[in-house]
């Protein structure tokens, strides 16, 4: 129930763009070009179920809270269980909690998020999405939860009709080595015209101190009928697998490695390596060169196949281990840590960096790399872009320092525009909003201060919003 005291919900026209009156003029101009323009989501974790059933979204709490880390880990660091919200644990049990009670937990503490990229990406939600204009609060957390949830049984709001709303022309989604692929396969018997791709993620059954590795090295022996103790049996396994992954839609790897190391040893050595990492007699040490080794063979393959391969590495992963424990992996535990590129990445660059059908798409959480690194080695090598400002850094601040500190080295053309790299599927039009609005306010200020004609900066914003992840991920 709504009284007096609600405050209002107001999204501003101007928001993000620069407070002086003639930068935010251009700005203005230069995201009326853009804003309609069709969403490319090349990378994220959206759950293709979804369009492949097209069921409604259960409630409020299902769609918003319980999928989006962003939002828990912030409730969490204030002590909120993730019991209290009803993130699911480990072995797929939850708590008894009434979703709306969830909800109201979340509403109580939404404060805790003014200032953040999620109180942007909420907000444009619930303003756009769902045409509320009151804020949220402990006062309207029914209001919310109602006016969500019983939107949500609607047609307008089934995952497709969304899709569509949305604008979205393609969606990728990330899958691991061992899926089916089932969903996928039934959204192409459908009929519907949404593209929805897959992508290629074997870091189960390449990284040795990943906790079901055993078992999923079994179990990608068993699907690709090959000997994976056998180091060219493992190889063929995954050539296997990018087929099938290619053959439903997929065109592009990913790589969520500790460290960006790669490594480039000779049949012998590499076999050998392979015997210690299946036998259980490894150490960190083989571990992390047998991940460098692998980086190199999947580059191979990605020459063979076409497939664009992303690393995303620099990531303590599951630093909570009670989190971990309790409720397993990526439950917003992940932590930054410092990452080396130009050493780490030479071995893979030596072999392939200057074939021309060869594409590496690199990010970073270490932002002590953007200019010192990462700029220069995609203002050099023909083979790499670099992937936006990601995780922690996927926010209005870290865009302004992506493209302040790479601008002068490696130009606009050798970034990839923009991913959103999300699991929260109606934050993404929220999320390309906040992209576009900042690249307008960066080409804006470069416009004012007479650096590029603003014919230009109108080119560089429809490359960065549209045809660069296009083009980047070979869509």
């Amino acid at each position: 129930m709504l009284n007096a005291t609600s405050r209002p919900l107001v999204l501003h026209q101007d928001r993000l763009f620069p407070s002086d009156p003639t930068q935010r003029a251009v700005a203005q101009r230069l995201y009326a070009q853009v804003a309609a323009l069709p969403i490319i989501s090349p990378h994220g974790h959206t759950d293709p179920s979804w369009w492949a059933t097209d069921a409604p979204f259960a409630n409020a709490t299902e769609l918003l809270l319980v999928p989006d880390h962003y939002v828990f880990r912030m409730l969490y660091s204030q002590g909120i269980a993730l019991d209290a919200l009803g993130i699911p644990r480990a072995d797929g049990t939850r708590a008894q909690v009434d979703p709306r009670e969830a909800w109201r937990l979340f509403a109580r503490n939404v404060h805790l998020f003014r200032g953040t990229p999620s109180s942007l990406w909420l907000n444009h939600v619930f303003h756009e999405v769902f045409g509320l204009r009151v804020r949220l609060d402990a006062g309207t957390a029914d209001h919310y939860y109602d006016t969500i949830t019983e939107a949500l049984q609607t047609p307008a709001f089934r995952p497709r009709a969304l899709f569509e709303r949305f604008n979205i022309e393609v969606i990728a989604t990330t899958e691991g080595p061992l899926d089916s692929l089932r969903h996928h396969q039934a959204i192409r018997d459908s009929g519907w015209s949404g593209r929805v791709v897959t992508a290629y993620r074997p870091d189960p059954v390449i990284d040795p101190e990943h906790g079901k590795f055993a078992s999923a090295l079994e179990r990608f022996g068993q699907l690709t009928g090959e000997d994976v103790h056998d180091w060219d049996g493992y190889l063929r396994a995954h050539r296997n697998r990018r087929a099938f992954f290619k053959q439903m839609g997929a065109t592009s790897t990913d790589h969520g490695h500790p460290s960006c190391a790669t490594a480039d040893l000779a049949p012998a050595q590499a076999r050998a390596l392979f015997g210690r990492i299946v036998g259980g007699r490894f150490d960190a040490a083989d571990a992390e060169l047998f991940r460098a080794q692998m980086l190199t063979e999947m580059a191979a393959m990605s020459l063979d196949d076409g497939l664009v391969m992303q690393i995303h590495p620099g990531c303590f992963r599951n630093h909570n281990r009670g989190l971990y424990e309790r409720h397993g992996r990526d439950k917003g535990a992940d932590i930054p840590v410092r990452t080396e590129y130009v050493h780490a990445l030479k071995p893979l660059l030596d072999r392939f960096g200057n074939a021309p059908d060869f594409r590496l798409i690199l990010f970073t959480l270490d932002e002590s790399t953007y200019a010192r690194e990462l700029a220069p080695l995609a203002g050099h090598w023909p083979c790499l872009l670099l992937g936006p400002a990601w995780w922690f850094h996927d926010a209005p601040e870290g865009m302004w320092r992506f493209r302040e500190q790479t601008l002068s080295t490696a130009g606009f053309y050798n970034t990839v525009g923009f991913n959103d790299d999300t699991r929260a599927f109606l934050s993404i039009p929220a999320r390309h909003d906040v992209a576009r609005r900042i690249d307008c306010a960066v080409l804006a200020k470069l416009v004012a201060e007479h650096r590029i004609d603003e014919d230009e900066a109108a080119e560089v914003a429809t490359d960065l919003a549209y045809r660069l992840p296009k083009e980047a991920y070979r869509l």
